[in-house]
């Protein structure tokens, strides 16, 4: 499953539809949360990366991470705490989601490799961890593998496998499991007699399921008719939906459910009130009814009370309860029928949940309205919208990567701009000179991530084939020559590539699809851990590495996250970055020992970084100058922790200094400082235990470079600090400014 996807998008292709739905409280028929459904293509599901619960909202962003805001009382925003959310919070500990979907104050993330996360509240066992306790951090549900779609109800969840068969857990009082019960399940069971099925959806305590066939089968409560069989009586397995074919779409509110067909129309059933089956009354149905009016629509999604609609020309229209401006049109008026979102073009993704609505743009931009109290719109406020207003964080700058001694950003329409040293072509302008601002790549689009070699650029496109220009005398630009590049050239070979890591120095990886990873450029080291001390040209597999997640090159050696959390290492160790104390060289890799549940690594020069799901930081290698942050400058050949890091979400390495992101936006640093790269504005020549960056708040992502930092915050704006010998920091200047300072242009 690739993770690799425009954020002008924000959203990842496993192939065709998935409905990814929220619910709400069983005690309400009004607060229930959203269920967003995409249009069937090929018959397999297609990754929801935005969800709306009750009064949380989720987003899975491309390269990964999650964003979490809102109410957070049952740790349904993951990152740690309680405490409520009013702007995007990155989700510790949780790295490759490729979806998400929110349910009534729980959360879940379906990873690439097939796996599922859940986190928030566990009353009736929804995180399917076999437990009840709440749970404010991410965990796996057992026992889940080949999953390709997930959905939150209330408190009950549904995943679809690969297979086409169907897996629920949690609250079942009302048969929602489909497994022909009413028992709770703590723990995934199949849902009976399901086969062929190509997207799924669940309500509050109904579940919906999408065959090949393109028929619809419904299970749970039916008060209200919300299962379409023309009955109320409630069903403990699937039963057809009346008179439904041609599906494209589904999508499960509270109390009803929508449907759009393949000519573009909609059907609506069950609960009526304020309007949201939008037929023009507020009669109940328990059978599908047209939506009168709607043609050309592609996407639904169904909230506590009301209606959502994306159309083919990019404009939503929106029904039902109104009573917090959830519909958009700038009034708190229920509508029977559907009317236009105000000011909303461009819309590539809806979701409804509770009292209030979210659209991501094709800009990569993100609108929010409706209730509000607990911060659910992500404004920074908790004002309650009858408008769309703009998300901070989700303009802009999408990512970043720092070389040697240049810089790289990739914008929210795939284009990239480069600054800094230039000598080997490696901003890739066609040009070999310096710049102290940032310059566009020409003839580079739909770049999803970047990442820097010591003078040389790596792009991910969004078709999942890589672009390299720079130095390439070890060939590190994998073109199958050693010449020089100062504009892009693919590299040879390689496809479905879905992350990128340049090294420090002059080799590269690409991680697969299928968790396997490729290497080329130098390899006098077996860094590239082919078994031999070649270099490398073109790519070429790295010996019995599978189920991979996350990649990093260091400086002649290379590193590996598989998915069970644990990492392998390869190439030089005689610094101990490779994280074994018997071992200074190493052409294969081998696992590092001592460090487990690792969701994120960083490889510097010589030392290494390991994030954990708790949070917490872990490292090794060499450490004359404090990189490793242990209060010492002790040369550590197995990892130690970090002390007094808590709650961080991201990490990167410089040559040799460290950077750790915390959940509250904040970034701290240590290490080498010759540069100023720690960016406190000291001039000490390095620090030996993490220390804040003053003055940055709200970061979303870091990236550090040989000695300098860049950080990229929620309003779309870059920072950066340290070495500008060459502009890398992309301010105009060649001055080393004493702390963080804009890069302009951007």
């Amino acid at each position: 499953m690739r993770i690799s996807r425009r954020w002008s998008l924000l959203l990842l292709s496993l192939g065709g539809l998935l409905a990814a739905a929220c619910g709400a409280p069983a005690s309400s028929k009004d607060a229930a949360e959203a269920v967003q459904a995409r249009p069937l293509r090929s018959g397999s599901p297609r990754a929801v990366r935005l969800a709306s619960g009750k009064a949380h909202s989720l987003l899975a962003t491309p390269d990964g991470t999650v964003r979490a805001w809102g109410d957070n009382a049952s740790g349904q925003l993951g990152d740690g705490t309680t405490t409520q959310r009013s702007s995007p919070t990155a989700v510790p500990g949780l790295a490759g989601a490729v979806a998400v979907s929110a349910g009534g104050e729980y959360s879940l993330a379906l990873l690439g490799d097939g796996t599922v996360r859940a986190w928030g509240n566990n009353t009736y066992g929804q995180l399917g961890d076999g437990t009840t306790p709440h749970r404010a951090s991410p965990g796996a549900v057992p026992g889940l593998s080949g999953v390709v779609a997930i959905a939150a109800g209330n408190n009950h969840a549904l995943a679809l496998l690969s297979d086409g068969t169907v897996r629920a857990w949690g609250y079942n009082a009302y048969g929602q499991l489909g497994d022909g019960t009413t028992t709770q399940r703590r723990t995934p069971v199949a849902v009976l007699g399901l086969t062929g099925v190509v997207a799924i959806a669940a309500g509050e305590n109904h579940s919906l399921a999408v065959l090949a066939d393109g028929t619809v089968r419904a299970w749970g409560n039916n008060t209200y008719g919300r299962l379409g069989d023309g009955t109320t009586t409630q069903r403990t397995s699937p039963v057809l939906v009346s008179s439904l074919t041609g599906v494209t779409a589904i999508a499960a509110g509270a109390n009803h459910s929508l449907a759009v067909l393949a000519d573009g129309t909609v059907r609506a059933w069950g609960y009526n009130a304020s309007g949201r089956l939008g037929d023009g009354t507020t009669t109940q149905r328990a059978t599908p009814v047209a939506v009168p009016g709607l043609t050309g629509v592609t996407e639904i999604s169904a909230g506590g009370g009301h209606s959502l609609a994306l159309l083919a020309d990019g404009t939503a229209r929106a029904w039902g309860s109104n009573v917090s401006g959830q519909l958009g049109d700038g009034t708190v008026s229920n509508r029977t029928s559907p009317v236009l979102v105000s000011s909303l073009t461009g819309v590539t993704a809806l979701s409804a949940g509770g009292n209030h609505s979210l659209a991501l743009l094709a800009d990569g931009t993100a609108r929010a309205w409706g209730a509000n109290v607990s911060g659910q719109l992500g404004d920074g406020t908790t004002t309650q919208r009858t408008l769309p207003v703009g998300l901070p964080g989700l303009t802009g700058v999408a990512a970043l990567a720092a070389g040697g001694y240049h810089s790289l950003a990739v914008l929210a329409n795939g284009t990239v701009r480069a600054w800094g040293h230039n000598t080997y072509g490696q901003l890739g302008d066609g040009s070999t000179a310096q710049r102290t601002a940032p310059v566009v790549v020409p003839a580079l689009t739909g770049v999803v991530s970047l990442t820097a070699g010591y003078d040389h650029s790596l792009a991910l496109l969004s078709d999942g084939t890589v672009r390299a220009w720079g130095n390439n005398a070890s060939g590190q630009l994998g073109d199958g020559t050693t010449n020089q590049r100062g504009t892009p050239v693919q590299v040879s070979g390689l496809t479905n590539v879905v992350a990128l890591s340049g090294g420090k120095l002059y080799h590269a990886l690409a991680l697969l699809s299928d968790g396997t990873v490729r290497a080329w450029g130098y390899n006098m080291n077996g860094q590239l851990g082919d078994g031999s001390t070649s270099n490398r040209w073109t790519p070429v597999a790295v010996s019995g590495l599978t189920n991979v997640v996350a990649i990093a090159a260091g400086g002649d050696y290379s590193l590996a996250l598989q998915s069970n959390g644990t990492v392998q290492s390869w190439g030089y160790g005689v610094y101990g970055p490779l994280g074994r104390d018997y071992d200074t060289y190493s052409p294969t890799p081998k696992a590092v020992p001592g460090v487990t549940n690792v969701v994120a690594i960083a490889a510097g020069a010589n030392h290494v970084l390991a994030l954990r799901a708790d949070g917490t930081v872990y490292a090794w290698g060499r450490n004359d100058f404090g990189q490793l942050g242990d209060g010492t400058t002790v040369q550590r050949n197995t990892p130690v922790q970090v002390p007094g890091l808590t709650n961080v979400v991201a990490i990167a390495t410089g040559w040799d200094h460290s950077l750790a992101l915390r959940a509250d936006g904040t970034v701290y640093a240590w290490g080498y400082n010759y540069a100023r790269q720690l960016g406190d504005g000291s001039t000490a020549n390095y620090r030996q235990t993490p220390a804040p960056v003053p003055g940055l708040t709200n970061v979303v992502a870091v990236t550090a470079g040989g000695n300098q930092s860049l950080a990229l915050l929620s309003s779309g704006a870059v920072h950066a600090w340290g070495d500008n010998s060459h502009g890398e920091l992309g301010n105009g200047s060649t001055l080393t400014p004493p702390a963080p300072v804009a890069v302009t242009g951007l």
